[in-house]
């Protein structure tokens, strides 16, 4: 059974923005994350769920309970926002109590859950501390704290991690992830950050324009995306999309490959001819961009240092096993495998008389 269900939602400002007929069933437990660019309604979905914002149609359900014209105060969930929201006056421990005594929770009961969430996230010792004696990655623990002591079945969060910098957040992120298992949450999570969607995820919801574009676990999200704006919102760097006749289909097919399952070879021994672009060294991997007129975002990730240099050209392979097909026009997925109509086993050409043959493709990718 759905613990929170989002049957047909719809909240717009005279005609526009907002979110628009959003069905959602989340199972309890479940953590999910909203994902989409600037403006396309998910912290607007997030606010609906919450109560601070009133539907215009649709219904929203939390544990068998209709809420949708119930207040936030009545709905059994818990929030932790961007801004850490934290009354500046008080302690560590009296901000994360503060719910519990507005509740009238007993004293007994308040001390034992402040000392077990303080444990769970990391906060022993500040509990006297003010949140201006804090780091920022100590503060979002703060909110996260408050936010369990609370032990509402369910937690919203709206961009919890957008002001800590890149350490803390993925330090933080590990602790959001531990405390939903621990407590067993259930957690609507907003973020622009595909790298938190899908590391904290068992789902992943993928807004555009306000409307759900896929529903799926990170994996389907990324190895099948249902749209080139999936294919290309999901991975970094993002999926590359080839005009269908640059390989051999009909006008209205758009090929889409992962970066990683492109392969080099010399030029001419490929399926395409390309120019190197440019070339990113990232430690562990190399990433180099090509430029192909048939071709958006051609890219290709490969281990180590590459050694070849800007400008030179090459021959890339799209093997027939890693293609993934979309309507050119609709821009989705094809439901069923099209086998290529002029795909065939390219040959590296032998060299005539006097001539040093080509490299192949696998010394070519040995060499890089």
């Amino acid at each position: 059974m759905s613990f929170l269900t989002l049957d047909g939602v719809t909240r717009q400002w005279k005609g526009q923005g907002g979110v628009q007929g959003i069905s959602l069933a989340l199972p309890r437990g479940e953590f999910l994350s909203i994902l989409g660019p600037s403006g396309c309604g998910k912290s607007t979905l997030l606010r609906l769920i919450a109560g601070l914002e009133q539907p215009q149609a649709g219904r929203i359900v939390i544990d068998g309970r209709d809420v949708t014209a119930l207040p936030a105060s009545a709905r059994n969930l818990s929030m932790v926002f961007q801004s850490y929201a934290l009354f500046p006056h008080l302690s560590v421990a009296e901000n994360v109590i503060f719910g519990l005594k507005v509740r009238r929770v007993g004293r007994a009961e308040r001390e034992q859950r402040l000392a077990e969430v303080l444990t769970m996230t990391g906060l022993d010792g500040l509990e006297r501390r003010k949140p201006s004696e804090l780091s920022g990655g100590q503060r979002q623990r703060v909110a996260l704290a408050r936010a369990a002591v609370a032990e509402r079945p369910l937690c919203l969060m709206d961009e919890p991690l957008s002001n800590l910098d890149a350490r803390l957040r993925h330090s933080v992120r590990r602790d959001i992830r531990d405390l939903a298992r621990k407590l067993g949450l259930t957690v609507v999570y907003v973020t622009h950050d595909q790298g938190e969607a899908m590391s904290l995820s068992n789902t992943v919801v993928l807004m555009q324009d306000g409307r759900v574009e896929q529903v799926g676990t990170p994996s389907d999200l990324y190895s099948r995306p249902a749209t080139t704006f999936a294919a290309q919102f999901i991975g970094e760097p993002p999926m590359s999309l080839i005009e269908g006749p640059a390989l051999g289909y009909p006008d209205e097919v758009t090929v889409g490959i992962r970066p990683e399952n492109v392969r080099l070879a010399a030029a001419g021994g490929g399926d395409l001819d390309t120019v190197v672009a440019d070339i990113e060294f990232l430690g562990g991997d190399t990433r180099l961009e090509l430029d192909q007129s048939a071709a958006r975002g051609l890219a290709v990730m490969l281990p180590g240092a590459a050694h070849i240099g800007i400008g030179e050209t090459v021959g890339v392979t799209i093997p027939e096993e890693n293609r993934l097909l979309f309507n050119s026009v609709t821009g989705k997925l094809e439901k069923e495998p099209q086998q290529n109509p002029k795909a065939r086993n390219r040959q590296i050409p032998a060299p005539e008389d006097g001539q040093k043959a080509p490299p192949s493709p696998k010394t070519v990718k040995e060499d890089l």
